[in-house]
């Protein structure tokens, strides 16, 4: 757990006297081997606060990457579980011409997203003082309980923290701060959206009229439950895939997921993480033409790989045994291996240094399961 920010620390922080001790630190190197020399240096300029002062210039820098907030004040915790930009714009959109209540608002990150007129609560003090600095007026903010509501007719957007009373991350749902279910219970009938891990089991939230799996440039990043009229007439479950140029595509069951098993064929493609965690893999190969190698395994494969993707075109397959991919490669004289592996207990890093290889070329070894049999695939990676 990172530093414990006090509301004296955010009251000096945003000060005068503040504003100038982190100006003046903002060039600290903030490396373990500069950890003594810094300390040294923020001791100077602010005594009293300089583990605050040092603790904020880092948060900043790591919050850089997911939110706006370029003099912002931050908690550890709050910029672990930090949305990035692009995904709370994405997420943002279902709210389009409606005032929100963000009832986990924490430092006001997410809420920044949300339509002009959004409000925000949180039971934490602290992050309630920071988040009116980040938010500068921008937005209402307000202490309470989000199991309390204080807010009718307006739909609510919750973020419950995933870590326990020790600070250790949880996937239990009813460990979650809010829990899971007293948020649905403390909302039901309400139009409600409740930003999750991706790695939740969906089936402990059956109150959730549509699960949506959001990527970031091949990332799986968020899951997030919707209710009401947030929710998509006709689709329980949704992958959105986005990407840092600005790109998106979705997909939903709503789509056919008529798609063949076939043996390898040209291509080998392995959908995007948002279309595997949503179940979403056969609409995925029907939308594109391609067929599974196995309805048990994600891989696809086809004549011509979708646009905009990683693909892996193939050059042999076969049974696996590590001698019978030892001597493919041989003969390939493949010396540089990327080993992808999916449904076969097999450490990636072991058996490559087990292969030793020394060949001048570079492949990929794709590692599977089709029916009983265990199988390789060696193939080049190409970006369609």
């Amino acid at each position: 757990m990172g530093y414990e920010f006090s509301l004296d620390d955010v009251a000096y922080l945003r000060s005068a006297a503040g504003c100038a001790a982190l100006s003046a630190l903002a060039d600290l190197p903030l490396t373990p081997a500069s950890r003594l020399a810094d300390v040294a240096r923020a001791r100077a300029v602010a005594p009293d606060r300089f583990a605050a002062v040092l603790e904020t210039l880092l948060l900043r820098r790591r919050a850089a990457a997911k939110v706006d907030f370029a003099d912002g004040l931050f908690t550890d915790d709050a910029v672990q579980q930090a949305t990035p930009r692009p995904v709370a714009r994405h997420r943002a959109e279902r709210f389009a011409g409606r005032v929100a209540h963000d009832v986990t608002c924490s430092i006001g990150a997410d809420l920044a997203a949300l339509p002009e007129g959004s409000f925000g609560s949180d039971l934490d003090p602290v992050r309630l003082a920071m988040a009116r600095h980040n938010l500068r007026g921008s937005r209402a903010v307000l202490r309470a309980d989000a199991l309390r509501p204080v807010s009718r007719d307006v739909p609510v957007v919750a973020d419950p923290a995933r870590r326990d009373a020790t600070g250790r991350r949880t996937w239990r749902p009813a460990d979650f701060a809010p829990p899971l279910d007293a948020l649905a219970a403390a909302y039901a009938g309400r139009d409600l959206a409740v930003k999750c891990a991706p790695g939740v089991d969906f089936a402990v939230a059956p109150w959730a009229d549509e699960v949506e799996l959001v990527s970031l440039d091949g990332q799986v990043r968020e899951a997030c439950l919707w209710t009401g009229g947030l929710a998509t007439p006709g689709v329980s479950r949704r992958a959105s895939v986005l990407r840092g140029d600005g790109s998106r595509w979705t997909i939903t069951d709503a789509e056919p997921d008529d798609c063949p098993v076939t043996p390898p064929a040209e291509w080998l493609v392995d959908p995007d993480g948002a279309v595997v965690r949503a179940g979403l893999v056969r609409h995925y190969a029907a939308r594109h033409g391609l067929a599974q190698l196995d309805e048990r395994i994600a891989y696809l494969t086809g004549p011509t790989p979708p646009p905009g993707v990683r693909a892996f075109r193939v050059v042999e397959h076969g049974h696996y045994t590590e001698k019978a991919l030892r001597s493919v490669l041989r003969a390939h004289d493949v010396g540089s291996l990327e080993i992808l592996v999916r449904g076969l207990d097999v450490d990636p890093n072991a058996l490559r240094r087990r292969l030793r290889l020394a060949g001048g070329a570079a492949a990929t070894a794709v590692l599977t399961r089709i029916g009983r049999t265990p199988t390789y695939l060696l193939a080049h990676a190409e970006r369609t």
